[in-house]
């Protein structure tokens, strides 16, 4: 049975986004909220949640995972920038924008894509923003989309009641959003938007 957290939308209770993030330290899969909708996360290093969320996906090794970063400097380390893609990403940072980009060698080998690439993100979100803080480290994501159904799911409660025995814990904060992340893919030499979703997608038009 996953364990329900309910969290303060404006000011995180630190008790609470501690014990979540020990729960991420020790293994556990999460449904979370972000600035566009909920998703799921583990930690970085852990291949059993990685292996979790592909299932409850369905999803096959051509999947971007994405890497939650709290900070540009903590993206910085997972993906290489030349100048121009880093002034673009800075400009639309913090906010609901999947970049994929070549990963640099702190990339663990079983998140990559078959391209050697990977996808990255700085969320405008309190509650998120505090969980990365507290962790210290990205969290590994994917959007909270079951197979067959075109809208991820928005509601704590009935994340609670559909995957109780799926994820480990649900974090509520109150709505964040019904539609996914903007994707911008970098990898090649010019922006390429692989998915348009929450985020203004004029400036890599």
């Amino acid at each position: 049975m996953a364990k329900y957290f309910d969290v303060h939308p404006e000011n995180p209770q630190q008790r609470t986004i501690s014990g979540v993030a020990d729960l991420i330290r020790s293994g556990s899969l999460v449904a979370y909220p972000t600035d566009s909708c909920f998703a799921l996360g583990c930690h970085l290093g852990n291949r059993d949640g990685l292996s979790r969320i592909r299932t409850l996906r369905d999803l096959d090794d051509r999947h971007h995972f994405t890497l939650v970063c709290e900070s540009f400097a903590q993206l910085g380390r997972f993906v290489h920038l030349d100048n121009d893609v880093f002034r673009a990403i800075k400009a639309s940072t913090p906010g609901p924008y999947t970049f994929i980009l070549r990963a640099t060698s702190e990339v663990p080998k079983q998140l990559l894509h078959p391209k050697k690439t990977v996808g990255v993100r700085i969320p405008d979100h309190v509650v998120t923003q505090a969980l990365l803080a507290e962790l210290g480290e990205p969290l590994l994501s994917s959007t909270l989309l079951l197979p067959g159904e075109d809208e991820p799911l928005t509601q704590g409660w009935e994340i609670k009641e559909r995957l109780d025995h799926v994820v480990d814990a649900v974090v509520d904060s109150g709505d964040c959003g019904t539609q996914p992340t903007t994707v911008i893919d970098f990898s090649s030499d010019e922006a390429e938007i692989v998915r348009r979703g929450a985020g203004d997608t004029a400036r890599f038009e």
